[in-house]
């Protein structure tokens, strides 16, 4: 992917409407970055505005990334495009200006308080259902191999030895 990566980094080079550029997340410098984006694995491919960057789920093949940044790559609707919003949009957001930024600052605060209590929910399901997958991987595995060792593979031998005879 790599490779088709950097030939789309050439072509977007300079342009004003989208950036497609790449961030070592394993380096010193990288590695603030792709936290604060939740980076988890690599490759990953985030797109959209720099503030609420979105999981790119398409191709990696050199097409589908154009494809994508071809129709994707461009000014958003915004606080800073607002000419690009339908009017619905534009009311939201004239709203949440007009509020103070210790507001704001708050309430995005408590909604991402919100979401880690959940991925925190989550993962503790998570754990709890991978321990009990084992569990039941290992009962599995027991009866399987229990079922075999009294005799199966013997008795499937002399079945088919059998049928032989008949024929």
């Amino acid at each position: 992917m790599k490779p088709d990566w950097d030939k789309l980094m050439t072509e977007f080079e300079g342009n004003a409407d989208g950036l497609v550029a790449d961030v070592d997340c394993t380096s010193d410098g990288g590695k603030p970055i792709c936290e604060k984006v939740g980076v988890k694995g690599y490759p990953t491919i985030k797109w959209g505005d720099v503030n609420e960057l979105a999981e790119y789920e398409g191709g990696r093949d050199l097409a589908a990334l154009q494809t994508f940044a071809s129709e994707n790559l461009k000014p958003l609707c915004g606080p800073k495009k607002l000419e690009l919003c339908d009017e619905s949009k534009k009311k939201e957001i004239k709203s949440l200006m007009a509020r103070s930024d210790d507001d704001l600052a708050k309430e995005i605060k408590d909604k991402e308080a919100t979401i880690a209590k959940a991925v925190e929910k989550h993962k503790g399901l998570q754990e709890k259902l991978s321990a009990k997958y084992k569990q039941y991987s290992k009962e599995k595995t027991d009866t399987v191999d229990a079922i075999k060792a009294s005799g199966l593979g013997l008795m499937k031998s002399v079945l088919a030895s059998q049928k032989k005879k008949e024929l």
